[in-house]
């Protein structure tokens, strides 16, 4: 079965001119140790080796890497282009889009659907459209500690591939705006 899933994916790969990471890399693009990337990752392959990712860096669901701007071809007559760092222990959060020219610190943390225009530093809790400060981390990790204490926690058996109807409506029931599940 796994050499039929291997033959189906490299087909599927061949069919749809899909690029897979090996092939970022392959061509220039820079990543680090224990990086975890969800499915969906586009990264711009015209110009990938201009994009560097650290160690232990986490990329949620459809999160994009530019590091062109064809916008500016009709008045230079140029594609801009501009490098991409992401540093070490970052979490860039679902449907993110990082941007050329843009740098961001290790250990920070990028909210869901935003847009980074600009660099960050480190420990920087960042999110919006455009992508602007929002706090620390260590800031950030105060409020969640402080939320923990007062919502429902739900152990690993509440997860999808455990989960029986009767612990879902548990779970919808529990919670009034949010909780933790291991």
């Amino acid at each position: 079965m796994k050499i039929i899933n291997f033959l189906r994916a490299r087909f599927r790969k061949w069919l749809n001119e899909e690029y897979w990471l090996e092939d970022y890399i392959k061509v220039g693009m820079k990543i680090g140790k224990n990086c975890d990337i969800n499915p969906g990752l586009v990264v711009d392959y015209s110009h990938c080796w201009l994009i560097e990712i650290g160690d232990h860096v986490i990329f949620a669901p459809q999160v994009y890497l530019l590091a062109h701007d064809t916008s500016t071809k009709k008045s230079t007559g140029y594609v801009r282009i501009g490098k991409i760092k992401i540093g070490d222990h970052c979490f860039i959060g679902a449907r993110v889009m990082i941007l050329p020219g843009v740098e961001i610190g290790k250990n920070s943390i990028v909210g869901a659907a935003s847009v980074v225009t600009k660099s960050f530093p480190e420990n920087s809790v960042i999110a919006g459209n455009p992508a602007k400060y929002i706090c620390s981390v260590e800031e950030y990790e105060n409020r969640l500690k402080n939320q923990f204490m007062s919502v429902p926690h739900f152990s690993e058996e509440y997860t999808l591939d455990k989960i029986t109807p009767e612990m879902k409506q548990e779970m919808i029931n529990k919670i009034d705006k949010f909780g933790f599940v291991k």
